[in-house]
């Protein structure tokens, strides 16, 4: 894989078409993501992360989905088993820690068997580590492991690390926390009132606790206790003292989809704007070429801390599975979640 520029992004159909091809060689996106728009049938999904691939001239090239069982999951049975949404985990938990703990890491393992055996997809956007306030959107809801920072955490570490178990790059997401939210980000900007020691207190803890992982996504919201003036992910105040400072998050940092509602502006000085603010990656998903052309014009090669960053992400990638995943395991993640086989 030649060097990289600093974003990733999404494309618009179920095959490259010779515009794309063309441009991302040029452009060079550290990586991409797949969405339903781009799953036709199996064997055409393969073909699609085969030619991302190729374009970027490596194997361990990034493919990334959402795969996270419940409402978000990107591959759907025929292509994939469906997965319950992760507070059915935090459900088990509750009853047995043991069996949470375990169903936790069974469900990222075989969520990465899924990904990389069948499709060659090796980075998932999981686990989410956001916690629920009342009062709070539905966006998050059943998507958390539930609304206790030790019980999230624990859960999101079990998840991320079956998940690389399996070869598969684990992406948490969303830093600072999205749980607050009021208002669905891919549609408007939200707003979080609560104050910082509050925030610290809770929001904050599971992705304190995770600092080290690998790889994290931010979220479009705005904190009034941090940064009045923007949003998470185009704020330095948020990135350098919240992410890096207070958090000590040392992992590569991409943004949230770029092409989302809560972030208004020109697509160029958006992705401009959350570099400057510290993010190693723009992403952008939509597979729109006109605002492609924007991102990629606006973000620069992808060198020192950042690339450093990256290349530990990727060894992930690189490592491939450690542990086999059979049926054994899938019966038992069956019988831990009360699963009709």
């Amino acid at each position: 894989m030649s060097g990289s520029k600093a974003w990733i992004s999404g494309c618009i159909g179920q095959r490259l078409n010779a515009d794309e091809r063309a441009f991302f060689a040029d452009e060079r996106p550290w990586g991409f993501i797949l969405f339903g728009r781009n799953i036709g049938e199996p064997q055409q999904v393969r073909d699609l992360v085969a030619e991302l691939k190729e374009v970027r001239g490596g194997e361990h090239v990034p493919i990334l989905i959402d795969q996270e069982g419940g409402r978000v999951q990107r591959l759907r049975p025929p292509f994939a088993p469906r997965f319950p949404p992760t507070a059915e985990v935090g459900r088990v938990y509750l009853a047995d820690e043991a069996a949470g703990r375990r169903a936790a890491w069974l469900q990222g393992r075989l969520l990465a068997d899924d990904l990389l055996n069948g499709y060659g997809i090796n980075t998932n956007c999981i686990p989410c580590l956001d916690l629920p306030a009342p009062g709070s959107h539905s966006i998050i809801g059943d998507r958390a492991y539930g609304d206790r920072p030790e019980i999230v955490a624990l859960l999101g570490r079990a998840a991320a690390t079956g998940l690389a178990a399996g070869g598969v790059l684990p992406v948490m997401k969303h830093i600072p926390g999205h749980g607050r939210a009021e208002a669905d980000s891919h549609l408007e900007l939200p707003t979080v009132r609560a104050g910082r020691a509050e925030l610290e207190a809770h929001d904050f803890l599971p992705f304190a606790e995770l600092a080290d992982l690998p790889a994290g996504m931010t979220a479009h919201i705005r904190f009034e206790a941090l940064d009045p003036d923007r949003p998470a992910t185009l704020s330095p105040r948020v990135i350098s003292g919240i992410i890096r400072g207070t958090l000590r998050f040392d992992g590569l940092l991409m943004s949230d989809d770029m092409s989302m509602k809560a972030l208004q502006g020109d697509m160029a000085d958006l992705a401009r704007a959350a570099i400057d603010a510290g993010c190693d990656l723009a992403l952008h998903c939509n597979g729109d070429m006109t605002e492609m052309r924007a991102v990629a014009s606006a973000v620069p090669e992808l060198t020192g801390e950042s690339l450093a960053r990256a290349e530990r992400a990727r060894d992930v990638i690189r490592c491939g599975p450690s542990v086999p995943a059979d049926e054994a395991m899938r019966a038992e993640f069956a019988e831990l979640l009360g699963l009709t086989a």
